[in-house]
């Protein structure tokens, strides 16, 4: 191993704004059943189809159409 390194001529990581980062996230037992399947049918980890599939969602600015019902008055969340 040297004593110094010469780095002047160093350039940057073309590939550093794609690098991964780990999350924890909770997902169905359903929806990670059938990412299983499909990745299996596939040949490729079901972690990297998920992956692929919310870039995918992201790149073309898919939403998805979620309509939440009202919250009654009066009642507590705690409440049964």
């Amino acid at each position: 191993m040297r004593r110094e390194y010469d780095f002047s001529k160093a350039r940057r990581n073309p590939y550093a704004s794609r690098l991964k980062q780990s999350v924890t996230i909770r997902l169905d037992s359903t929806a990670v059943a059938y990412f299983k399947r499909l990745a299996a049918e596939l040949e490729i980890p079901y972690q990297t189809l998920i992956n692929l599939y919310l870039r995918d969602c992201a790149a073309s600015g898919r939403k998805l159409a979620l309509k939440w019902k009202p919250a009654r008055r009066g009642r507590s969340l705690t409440s049964a």
